[in-house]
């Protein structure tokens, strides 16, 4: 069978078994809808956080970077895996021994305020929508691809099927099927990882084989800068040490961004017990690791092997796959010089070559020239990771409108059913206006997810942290401190981000740091207001104080 055959299959199947488990999962209740009743098992709720977090970005986009940017795309490597360990270790059993639903729910509760649920409230809207969006690009892009289809009906596809499980299965179903995509996406990265590794160093083990030689006795990575180059590239391994600044301001932004992520906090509210909550955040890091460690491998085999594919290679005679992805839109060719071969050089003026880094994972085995199966298990891998992520920020946007706004702040007296009503219509606004907004993304999946996570780390990061560590905070402090955080952080994006209609240049960046590292500064300056006004403001009540100071010592029985 062709590669259409098999994707048709195979992508068919892993949505029949979503569909199936929606159906069979189906929320009866708000406490389903929200945390799937809250008895999740701590291994299945592991591999449920695993899929929540290893979105497309994790599965299609990072990788890419890595491939395009060498050492400066580590930073999104070391951020989302730093970031997940300081999840787990600062905020996942303090929050689940809090016992909300929510985290506009936890900071309103926390700082005793209508006012600060409803800031929470709308930062989480912020956070949410932005991150959304990059997974309906990501589900764009595979579509576009595999099912023959343009970007736009790629991503309208994408909204159908989101539309369906995510409405009808709330946190419920969207956890059982979490657990169903985190089998498939993460089978369908190693796989090709394995399969190249063998094919490119002799080695099965991708980790290994990036480090190792290649078949005729040179270090991969030695060959890779070499061929970098050649081409006017500067060599995949150096570090650009003109660009450290942004680089860890963007580390960092993706670190306490990660640990202020509405939709990744939720999942510790899904299981019975505090200890619970910290066990399956250990699962949780073993399954997340298993794709982070691979993901550099595959970055550098696939730079290698598109590198010696298409450079100086007469454009005549370039193999399927390029053609395929030119049809998409994403790859593009013109001949400047009238050779006929295509020139994929440093030099802009010379490059004939234009790539969407967005597309190298799901190119990678076509490229390789891998069995049509395998191509096609990418494929459902891809649209798993960016389906599992897009349900879980859905959810949260859902919650924030139908439990946070309505039940908490405009109609307390709304009936169980009625919340419940409330909460799948919000979910299917926010899947229709996700997608919409998802067809003219701006920038990268990566790119797109790394703003969503400076907007987390500028407005939820510093509220949970002190409101956990910091007795003496109140509720004056964590609202001036979301509104001025996130406020900076969103008008220095867009600003500065031209697809979002901003006039700012590279050249004006403050210190250096780009939009998808402001968030840090952002958090920075959170942090010094909230500190600042709690000080000169009326002091903390000592019921909130004992609630504090009970967060802070959970217990493995609660």
């Amino acid at each position: 069978m062709d590669t259409q055959i098999w994707t048709y299959l195979i992508v068919g199947l892993s949505f029949l078994l979503y569909v199936g488990i929606a159906i069979w999962a189906k929320a009866s209740t708000t406490k389903d809808f929200y945390v799937a009743g809250g008895g999740i098992n701590p291994v299945m709720n592991g591999m449920a956080t695993a899929a929540d977090w290893m979105s497309a970005a994790s599965f299609l986009s990072m990788a890419g970077l890595i491939s395009f940017m060498g050492f400066g795309g580590a930073q999104y490597l070391m951020g989302w895996t730093g970031g997940y360990v300081l999840l787990a270790l600062l905020l996942a059993p303090y929050l689940r021994k809090f016992g909300k639903y929510t985290v506009p729910d936890f900071i309103g509760d926390r700082y005793y305020s209508k006012n600060a649920r409803l800031v929470a409230l709308i930062c989480a809207l912020f956070v949410s929508f932005t991150y959304v969006v990059g997974q309906m690009k990501g589900v764009g892009v595979a579509f576009a691809r595999f099912l023959d289809v343009d970007y736009t009906t790629g991503v309208l596809i994408g909204i159908g099927i989101v539309f369906f499980y995510a409405v009808l299965g709330g946190m419920k179903g969207i956890t059982y099927t979490q657990v169903a995509q985190f089998c498939v996406l993460i089978f369908a990265f190693t796989v090709p990882a394995v399969f190249i590794s063998f094919q490119m160093t002799g080695n099965p083990i991708p980790q290994l084989g990036f480090g190792g030689s290649t078949k005729d006795g040179a270090y991969l990575l030695e060959t890779l800068n070499e061929l970098s180059v050649e081409l006017g590239f500067a060599e995949y391994t150096k570090v650009d040490k003109g660009n450290l600044t942004n680089m860890f301001f963007i580390t960092a932004a993706l670190m306490f961004g990660t640990a202020g992520l509405p939709h990744v906090i939720v999942r510790f509210f899904t299981v019975p017990k505090v200890k619970d909550a910290r066990i399956s955040a250990g699962w949780a890091l073993l399954f997340i690791a298993i794709l982070y460690t691979t993901a550099p491998a595959v970055a550098a085999f696939a730079r290698t092997n598109l590198i010696n594919t298409v450079s100086e290679k007469p454009y005549a005679e370039v193999p399927e796959w390029f053609s395929n992805w030119e049809n998409t839109g994403l790859l593009t060719y013109e001949d400047k010089n009238g050779d006929g071969k295509i020139q994929y050089v440093a030099d802009a003026s010379v490059n004939e070559l234009t790539i969407d880094q967005d597309i190298i994972v799901l190119a990678n085995p076509e490229i390789a020239k891998l069995p049509a199966w395998v191509v096609a298990l990418v494929v459902a891998g891809g649209l798993a990771a960016a389906l599992s992520t897009a349900a879980g920020l859905l959810l949260v946007i859902s919650s924030s409108i139908s439990h946070d706004l309505l039940k908490n702040y405009l109609k307390p007296d709304i009936s169980e059913k009625g919340e419940l009503k409330a909460a799948r219509i919000s979910i299917a606004v926010a899947v229709v206006g996700a997608g919409l907004a998802g067809l003219n993304p701006p920038g990268f999946v990566a790119q797109v997810v790394a703003l969503a996570f400076g907007l987390a780390a500028s407005s939820f990061f510093p509220a949970i942290i002190l409101g956990i560590f910091d007795k003496k905070m109140n509720r004056e402090g964590a609202i001036s401190g979301m509104i001025v955080g996130v406020l900076f952080t969103i008008c220095y994006i867009f600003y500065f981000k031209p697809q979002l209609g901003g006039p700012g240049t590279p050249d004006g960046y403050w210190f250096g740091i780009s939009p998808e590292g402001i968030g840090t500064l952002g958090m920075m300056i959170n942090f010094v207001v909230a500190i600042v006004v709690s000080r000169i403001t009326r002091p903390v009540p000592a019921v909130i104080q004992d609630l504090v100071e009970d967060i802070r010592y959970p217990s493995n029985n609660s």
